[in-house]
């Protein structure tokens, strides 16, 4: 027994290390792909792209971990199948449940390490993701001129260079707009070339240019119109150094307390902290909003009550008025105050949106917790027996058949998600939804491999169908030799 259990155990584990390496790698592949406007062509330092990957791998583990055990079941029960190693273990005495005991051992160590994971770890590393995240979106590419193309992001300026050497430090041709108040350009430079380098602390750019002029417009911000006789002034120099503050394009770390209340980067002891003071606070304004549609409500009924005692009639009775005007009056009145109650209706509505999606999201991130961990143990179980129905082992027919259980988990639980989110699903069972639906499929395969049965045998299934097929057309013929029978 304790030898059997060893051979599944290393036959597993390998598998389930090299597909989960090679999930994790695609997921990365594609967040690069995903951002790769927002990291390329801004100068960051290899440890910062280093960091916000080593982030991303922990947020994708709740995509990679389940996959990688789905797949690695499959491959693990497939290979032990073709090479007729479960019949030898069942020639052995041992059912393939107690075969499959020790990895379901595992696996639930596994979905009890991800659910502490998802509790303690992911929403620390969700607040440095978000925030450094943040900050590379935010930063500005690197400068850098284009011949014979406009530069405009030092803030004030726009640079245009009809050539440049191979290095980029040596600018030919300048020409330089000033516009620091954000409207038209009133001072230019033009510069026959201008050598480029930063600052000791780098906090400016530092360009020395050769042999040019400037022009300046000293009246153009009094000046409402244009006016072909206004002055400029000309300098002309033979060297002259701009200094260019680059503090916009530094790389600046945001506070992370500012992200701290997000409910991605909450674990389940603040989650439920956050969730009953956003519902005190939700409560209390559907509690005013009751009130006041309660009001009036009273106000313009038939009867109100006065003083909380009696029902009185209401002042204006439009069946009571006997002239045209003061029912056209009352009319208008009334409108009046309808158009007021749903304007006050829509500015409660929305105070209280917020604090209703917040709720939502609140619940969604708690059942999340949750269903990493118990995901590991479905996919678990459906991919374990299905790789002993198929006996298929390498990386074909397994890796098929995990895609497209997987695209069907992933599916159900994306569109139960979205529906929970969009409030027109509880949020217990918009997370839980994919999880029900094919927990009923894991145990149907269960059984079916516990039987030994050919599910997935086209031998079975084609002689099925032949069988099938000679019973039919000895239906027909009997029924023609009824009908000549008859005729005869």
């Amino acid at each position: 027994m304790k030898k059997i259990h060893l051979l599944i155990l290393q036959a597993f584990i390998k598998p389930f290390l090299v597909t989960f390496f090679i999930v994790m790698f695609v997921l990365l592949m594609l967040f690069l792909f995903k951002y790769i406007d927002d990291l390329i062509g801004k100068g960051f330092q290899w440890y910062v792209i280093l960091e916000l990957l080593s982030y991303q791998s922990a947020v994708q583990l709740s995509m990679a971990l389940p996959l990688s055990m789905l797949l690695s079941s499959i491959m693990t029960f497939g290979n032990l199948g073709e090479s007729y190693e479960l019949v030898a273990i069942k020639a052995a005495g041992v059912s393939l449940r107690k075969a499959m005991t020790p990895l379901f051992v595992v696996v639930g160590l596994f979905s009890a390490g991800s659910f502490f994971f998802s509790d303690y770890i992911l929403p620390v590393v969700n607040l440095k993701m978000g925030s450094l995240l943040y900050d590379v979106r935010k930063k500005k590419a690197d400068f850098l001129v284009k011949p014979g193309v406009f530069n405009s992001t030092i803030p004030g300026y726009s640079i245009r260079a009809k050539s440049k050497n191979e290095e980029g430090t040596i600018l030919y041709d300048l020409m330089i707009y000033e516009h620091p108040s954000g409207g038209t350009a009133n001072n230019v430079i033009f510069a026959k070339e201008g050598y480029i380098q930063n600052s000791a602390d780098n906090k400016y750019m530092l360009l020395e240019l050769i042999d040019g002029v400037r022009y300046e417009d000293k009246n153009v911000e009094n000046a409402k119109r244009y006016d072909p006789r206004q002055q400029f002034t000309r300098f002309r120099f033979k060297e002259t150094t701009k200094k260019f503050d680059m503090e916009s394009f530094a790389f600046n770390q945001t506070d992370k307390d500012l992200f701290k209340d997000h409910h991605q980067m909450l674990n389940l002891r603040q989650l439920k902290h956050y969730s009953d003071s956003n519902r005190v606070a939700l409560d209390s304004i559907s509690k005013v909003n009751y009130l006041e549609g309660k009001r009036y409500i009273n106000y313009f009924s038939p009867y109100y009550h006065e003083n909380k005692s009696k029902l009185v009639p209401a002042k204006v009775n439009l069946a009571e008025l006997e002239k045209m005007t003061d029912r056209r009056s009352a009319i208008s009145n009334a409108i009046g105050q309808a158009r007021q109650i749903k304007e006050n209706a829509e500015i409660r509505k929305q105070e209280y949106l917020p604090y209703a999606d917040k709720d939502i999201k609140y619940d969604i991130e708690w059942h999340r917790k949750f269903t990493l961990a118990v995901s590991c143990l479905l996919l678990f179980g459906i991919g374990a027996p299905l790789g002993a129905i198929i006996r298929k082992g390498g990386l074909g027919l397994p890796v098929v058949m995990a895609i497209i259980f997987f695209l069907i988990y992933h599916v159900i639980a994306t569109v139960s998600e979205k529906a929970a989110k969009d409030a027109s699903l509880a949020p217990m069972w918009g997370m839980w939804m994919a999880i029900i639906v094919l927990t009923p499929l894991a145990i149907f395969l269960t059984y079916k491999s516990t039987t030994d049965s050919k599910l997935f045998d086209a031998d079975q299934y084609k002689m099925k169908l032949e069988a099938l097929w000679k019973k039919i057309v000895a239906f027909f013929n009997k029924k023609k030799q009824n009908n000549e029978l008859s005729k005869s």
